[in-house]
C-alpha cells in the first residue's frame, strides 16, 4: 500500500469512528500499517480528564507511572515548550534520570527512535501524538522523510475526532473560508511549495502568505499544518 493510500484509508476509517474503542483499534492499525513499533495518542484536560489510545504494554505504563518518569521524560518536557514535531534524537537526554529512563524504555521495547507532535486546543487542551521505532538512524531518516507529513496531519485528525467523541456537545459554529483561502490550504495539503502555489494561483508569495495567515486565524489554528488538518476535518478542503 503506497503512502497516499495509507493516509486516505486511515482518515476514512477515522472519520467513521464513534467510540474510544474504535480509536484504540485505529491507533493499533496505524502502528501496523506504517510499520512502526508503537503509536501513541495521549490527551490531557479533555472534559477535565485524560484520554489515551496507545500500543504500549500495560506493564510499561504501570512502570512509567510508578517511577514517575514523567518528571524526567525529555519528550514531555519538550512537548510543553514547543509547538513543532520533535525528533527524539534532537532532545536533551544528557541528564542521569533521562538516560536511565531511555535505557529502561528501550529494554521494554519502546524503540530507540521517535517522533512526537504536540497538539494544543482551546480551554487548555493538550495532547501528544507519538510514533516510535526500533531501527538505525538511516532507516529512521528514510521513514521520517516519507511519513512525517502523514504523521503531522494524522495527529491533528485523531485529536479532532477524539474531541468529537468525548465532547459531542461542544461548539460547532465554524467560520467559512474564502475561495482563495480554501485553495491556498488545499494546495499546501497536497505538498506544493509556496512558490508553486503562488504561480498556480497567479498571485505573489506575499499575497499567498496573507491568504494562509487569514485562513489560519479564522480556523483558530496554531500553525499551517493545524490549519490544513482543521479545514480537512470540517470538509472545507479535500485531497
Amino acid at each position: 500500500m503506497d503512502t497516499v493510500t495509507k493516509l486516505e484509508q486511515f482518515l476514512s476509517n477515522l472519520e467513521s469512528s464513534k467510540t474510544p474503542n474504535e480509536i484504540q483499534t485505529l491507533v493499533e492499525s496505524l502502528r501496523d500499517t506504517y510499520g512502526v513499533t508503537n503509536a501513541v495518542y495521549h490527551a490531557v484536560n479533555l472534559d477535565g480528564a485524560p484520554y489515551a489510545a496507545l500500543t504500549y504494554t500495560p506493564e510499561w505504563m504501570d512502570h512509567y507511572q510508578e517511577k514517575k518518569y514523567v518528571q524526567v521524560d525529555p519528550v514531555v518536557r519538550g512537548a510543553l515548550q514547543h509547538f513543532h514535531p520533535m525528533d527524539w534524537k534532537r532532545l536533551d537526554w544528557s541528564g542521569k534520570g533521562s538516560r536511565a529512563f531511555l535505557g529502561e524504555a528501550t529494554d521494554a521495547g519502546i524503540g530507540n527512535q521517535g517522533l512526537s507532535i504536540p497538539i494544543r486546543g482551546p480551554n487548555g487542551q493538550f495532547a501528544l501524538f507519538t510514533v516510535n521505532h526500533q531501527c538505525n538512524d538511516n532507516e529512521w531518516g528514510k521513514f521520517t522523510a516519507e511519513a512525517k507529513r502523514d504523521m503531522m496531519l494524522i495527529s491533528h485528525y485523531i485529536h479532532q475526532q477524539v474531541v468529537k467523541i468525548v465532547l459531542p456537545d461542544g461548539p460547532r459554529e465554524y467560520t467559512q473560508l474564502s475561495p482563495r483561502e480554501t485553495d491556498s490550504l488545499k494546495f499546501l495539503a497536497v505538498g506544493l511549495s509556496r512558490g508553486q502555489i503562488a504561480e498556480k494561483m497567479h498571485i505573489s508569495e506575499h499575497t499567498l502568505r496573507v491568504y494562509i495567515d487569514s485562513a489560519r486565524h479564522k480556523l483558530g489554528a496554531l500553525n499551517v499544518v493545524h490549519a490544513v488538518a482543521t479545514a480537512y476535518s470540517r470538509g472545507l478542503i479535500t485531497f
